[in-house]
């Protein structure tokens, strides 16, 4: 059976603004592609795909890493039949989401308003489109704005449409365009019949230039091929992407191609499954490890690797890779990738200290470019766990370990850039309350920052440098109030904030309450042990954890976040496996010598919080990091402290396993695994 039959791309998707079941989407692209291509049921900007959803509003060209970043360079594509209309809520059509294909490398939708079937198949930067109406009458294709302005043009010598986008949502992103270039068929396209759209009047044109644009390209006849690629940097960019990647090749060439290219990635990771659900569940998980983060550079007319740099917008050399959020995942995401793709993973961080060099700082979740959404530089752990695992050069690695160090040490001008508070930090020991909001999670992300230094000044033989920064590691103690047994915020004068309950979410937290932010401390455990009197005091703490009914107070935000929400609805106690700060909180057991604890919780919440289906996930999937999670419990392992070239063994949910062709057993191993054991 090939496994792309088992994946369910709609795994997730079944979410709203106020509760996630994975927040994802139905993303048809390759592996770490550039665009990617999706079904707009709802013209919402971000939650515009819900699987209930029986209406088709068109195709979206997309990029979007979550809702909450939200998109950019988003384009719509949809058929149409008698005279085309741009508005969303006029043009939708009726389409029966039980019969759509929405595969990764292939989606076939039935507009039945316009009697009309839809194709695409995806590559790197672009698609091939197939269309088939029924009969011959007023049959249109729409290429239509979704925010922002946008420019359409046809050139009926040439038979190609192009076009620009400025939309964008969050990220930094000077000069942004992203040009699209579209190639008909010769002999299908009726020019004069071709109409453009602006504030919802419909007139005969060619060209466009506007907000709320479209252009309606009439066709000939009941069928149509094109090809079209994306470009940030231009239209011959754009063109030369086609002639790459789609010219020459059928529809079913290019979809056999994008076909074989998914299964590779899923067969990276071969399992016998218990039953069907954890089959597919698995396979699931395992499409959605791949999307994301998203290849961004091009080829120029000299054969070079070139990208668009959002810091400044010019173009740039070499692989740029966007798309991502390191508060998520660093946690899962690159030591799945040090595992199965890790000269990708080396080229990943290449990228990203290639952002350093072009704008001073290293990212933390860009989406083109820097949107500086979450606390803190938790890309430290991805470079260090690539340096641990052998992924980085010597010289890559003291690169690093210079870009985290001026964050360590420097305030950036931005609040979006670096650590924010580190010259407190330095100075206290802890970032205090009164200077920065989530000051409890700056200071612990802080301290773990501060090891994954020290672990890279390790290998380069910094000895000075790994002696400072294993000492600055250990700050993590200063916001510990043996009191209350919780991690709390601290006043510069050094007092804790007054009016603490450990369930008050937000304020000094971030996502979370003193329950969640309190484990934060993957690289010492045996150090977090000793702050509850040693190992009984930490399991007794644990099990608190667990036993706690999942009870929240609104402290901060002003409203219930759909954090709390989900934290409830999981029902684990106060260990919100719905979030990513809770992920290896069952596996600290395994560290003090319980692991049948682990396995229980494990085990319980892959059971029960899992699955291939449309609300397939227990809160915000975010770029891979909670497929991974499930990934790894089933496999028996898990990666507890990125930057450690280890991981915590637990007992394997699948029959078997197979990682890269070599079976994997962890039953063959004590309680830490060692990287080059399973590679």
């Amino acid at each position: 059976m090939k496994k792309l039959s088992l994946v369910n791309t709609k795994q997730g998707s079944a979410s709203v603004h106020r509760f996630s079941n994975g927040n994802t989407l139905p993303l048809m692209q390759l592996p770490f592609g550039m665009v990617s291509f999706c079904p707009q049921t709802d013209e919402h900007l971000r939650w515009y795909y819900h699987p209930t959803h029986r209406c088709l509003q068109g195709i979206r060209i997309t990029h979007q890493p979550s809702p909450w970043i939200g998109d950019h360079g988003a384009v719509c594509i949809m058929p149409q039949k008698g005279r085309p209309v741009s508005d969303p809520e006029d043009r939708w059509s009726g389409f029966r989401p039980e019969d759509a294909v929405l595969q990764p490398h292939y989606m076939k939708m039935r507009l039945l308003r316009y009697r009309c079937t839809l194709e695409l198949t995806p590559t790197l930067r672009g698609a091939a489109v197939r269309l088939n109406f029924d009969d011959e009458q007023d049959n249109f294709l729409s290429f239509l704005s979704v925010k922002d302005r946008c420019f359409f043009s046809f050139d009926a010598q040439n038979n190609i449409l192009s076009g620009w986008t400025q939309q964008s949502c969050s990220g930094e992103a000077v000069d942004f365009k992203q040009y699209f270039v579209v190639r008909f068929q010769e002999d299908c396209i009726d020019t004069a019949g071709t109409m453009i759209s602006e504030n919802g009047k419909t007139v005969p044109g060619c060209a466009v230039d506007g907000e709320n644009t479209a252009i309606h390209i009439k066709i000939k006849g009941t069928s149509v091929q094109a090809t079209l690629a994306v470009s940030y940097i231009g239209y011959d960019y754009a063109l030369r992407s086609i002639e790459n990647e789609l010219l020459g090749k059928s529809f079913e060439q290019i979809k056999l191609e994008a076909e074989n290219l998914w299964e590779e990635r899923l067969a990276t990771v071969e399992i016998e499954a218990k039953d069907d659900k954890q089959n597919r569940t698995f396979y699931s998980c395992l499409y959605r490890a791949f999307l994301y983060p998203h290849r961004c550079d091009e080829v120029n007319a000299e054969g070079k690797t070139v990208h668009y740099c959002p810091h400044d917008g010019k173009v740039r050399e070499g692989v740029r890779y966007t798309d991502n959020g390191f508060w998520d995942t660093f946690r899962t995401c690159y030591p799945f990738y040090s595992l199965v793709c890790p000269d990708e993973y080396a080229e990943m961080c290449r990228s990203f200290l290639r952002d350093y060099d072009e704008c001073g700082w290293l990212p933390r979740w860009i989406a083109p470019g820097e949107v500086g959404c979450m606390p803190l530089t938790l890309i430290d752990a991805v470079l260090a766990d690539a340096a641990v695992k052998g992924i980085l050069t010597e010289d890559e690695m003291r690169a690093c370990m210079n870009a985290m160090i001026k964050h360590a040490t420097t305030d950036a001008p931005e609040s979006r850039f670096g650590r924010n508070g580190a010259e407190s930090y330095c100075k206290l020991g802890y970032v205090p309350y009164n200077e920065q909001k989530e000051s409890v999670n700056l200071t612990l992300d802080a301290a773990y920052g501060d090891f994954c230094i020290a672990q890279i000044a390790q290998l380069l033989g910094e000895t000075e440098i790994e002696a400072e920064y294993r000492q600055r590691a250990l700050n993590y103690k200063n916001l510990f109030d043996a009191q209350t047994g919780f991690m709390r915020a601290r006043h510069a004068d050094g007092h804790f904030r007054d009016g603490f309950s450990p369930i008050k979410w937000g304020l000094d937290y971030t996502e979370g309450c003193a329950w969640q932010s309190t484990f934060a401390v993957q690289h010492d455990p045996q150090g977090f042990a000793e702050l509850f009197g040693g190992t009984q005091g930490v399991i007794a703490k644990l099990d608190a954890l667990f036993s706690e009914p999942p009870h929240y107070i609104d402290n901060a935000y002003g409203c219930e976040i759909h954090e709390m929400t989900e934290m409830a609805a999981a029902d684990y106690g106060q260990c919100a496996i719905s979030n990513q700060p809770s992920f290896h909180f069952p596996y600290f057991y395994t560290l003090y010598g319980q692991p049948e604890k682990t396995h229980y919780w494990v085990q319980r919440m892959c059971e029960e919080a899992f699955s291939y289906a449309d609300d397939g996930f227990p809160g915000d999937e975010d770029n891979g990091s909670m497929a991974l999670w499930y990934i790894f419990g089933c496999l028996g392992l898990y990666p507890f402290c990125p930057g450690k070239a280890e991981y915590v063994k637990t007992r394997q949910l699948v029959k078997s396993a197979k990682i890269n062709g070599k079976v994997f057993d962890p039953e063959n191993f004590g309680t830490v695994i060692a990287h080059k054991d399973v590679i």
